[in-house]
């Protein structure tokens, strides 16, 4: 299947409008994997990327995959604003600040997820120097010089998706972490619905930055221990500092992974919110299934599932196929949360 906006990323290399040399160091910020990289040598291409699924396709793929990199003097820095605007002015500054004096900038994104917008935004940072549409998407490109640069805007706007307090000081977070600035309604009623009877070793899958599990350790006395994982490592490194309070007296471990790839365990109890995503209009329900028989995996014999979704996604069918017990425990704005306990084995 084709990416139209990594396809449309790669329109002006695939034309030679940009002058790039052979060997050129090239940076591409939240890279994502397709067959339309091929225009760039994976010998000379970093690639930094903090969502594991992604990560785990470029490093298959034989790329140079990072979190992240202190490296600068780039030719080419590529990137894929996001839909978030405080992350995406970020990302569009921190591609300016990596990029050599003379190198480009080069950017791209769908036309409904504010395209026009980012567009509009590096040529305030940078000075636009092409712009190209495709695919319903814009491709936009700067060639970095001290004297197109808004240096005040640029240092303004690396720091819009840093780390800060929320909620009057309670948990740290960042812009571009799902529910970043508030405690999730979905997951605010499946804490609700936890008993403070949960004991022995936990997990938490999908933890965001924290709010979840640090409250089962809040409630749950006989929690001894917990996994966090987590797909963003962004979200995770929030996690493991909203959780600092409990070192020591609990077993805590951030595990920066794909859940749908399987979990260690065995778990007494693991706790969800599980991810959907949307294609256009579509909700997908693929990845909160994946979750659900991922935790069915991690369970010992007997053990608990507690999980909360969008009351419309169907995935009973899956938790009946997994689970021996399944039952909605709460019904409310919305949301389902059901407990699920797997077949103990005979």
């Amino acid at each position: 299947m084709t990416d139209t906006v990594l396809e449309t990323l790669m329109l002006p290399l695939d034309e030679g409008m940009l002058g790039l040399a052979a060997g050129d160091k090239a940076l591409f910020l939240r890279a994502r994997m397709g067959r339309e990289l091929r225009t760039i040598p994976a010998v000379v291409l970093t690639c930094e990327q903090s969502f594991a699924p992604d990560r785990d396709a470029l490093d298959q793929a034989g790329y140079n995959v990072v979190a992240e990199t202190d490296e600068t003097g780039f030719a080419l820095v590529l990137a894929l604003p996001t839909r978030q605007r405080q992350e995406s002015r970020a990302l569009l500054a921190r591609a300016v600040k990596k990029a050599a004096a003379g190198g480009i900038v080069l950017a791209s994104a769908p036309n409904t997820e504010g395209a026009k917008t980012a567009e509009t935004d590096l040529d305030a940072l940078a000075g636009l120097t092409g712009k190209l549409s495709k695919n319903k998407c814009r491709v936009f490109w700067a060639t970095v010089s001290p004297d197109t640069i808004n240096t005040a805007l640029l240092d303004e706007w690396l720091q819009l998706d840093a780390p800060r307090e929320i909620l009057e000081g309670a948990y740290v977070s960042r812009p571009g972490i799902f529910a970043w600035d508030r405690i999730d309604a979905a997951s605010k009623l499946l804490t609700d619905n936890l008993p403070e009877t949960l004991a022995g070793r936990g997990a938490d899958l999908g933890c965001g930055f924290g709010y979840l599990a640090r409250t089962v350790l809040e409630r749950a006395p006989g929690v001894a221990a917990m996994d966090l994982y987590e797909a963003e490592k962004r979200a995770l490194d929030l996690a493991e500092q909203n959780l600092a309070a409990f070192k020591g007296k609990k077993v805590l471990n951030g595990i920066w992974s794909d859940v749908t790839k399987g979990i260690e365990g065995p778990y007494d109890f693991i706790v969800s919110n599980p991810p959907f995503h949307q294609t256009g209009k579509a909700d997908r329900s693929d990845v909160g299934q994946a979750f659900i028989r991922t935790a069915a995996g991690g369970l010992r014999s007997g053990g608990t599932f507690y999980m909360v979704a969008n009351r419309h996604l169907p995935y009973e069918a899956t938790l009946n196929d997994v689970f021996g017990v399944v039952e909605m425990i709460a019904d409310e704005g919305g949301y389902k949360v059901i407990r699920a306990i797997k077949r103990k084995v005979k």
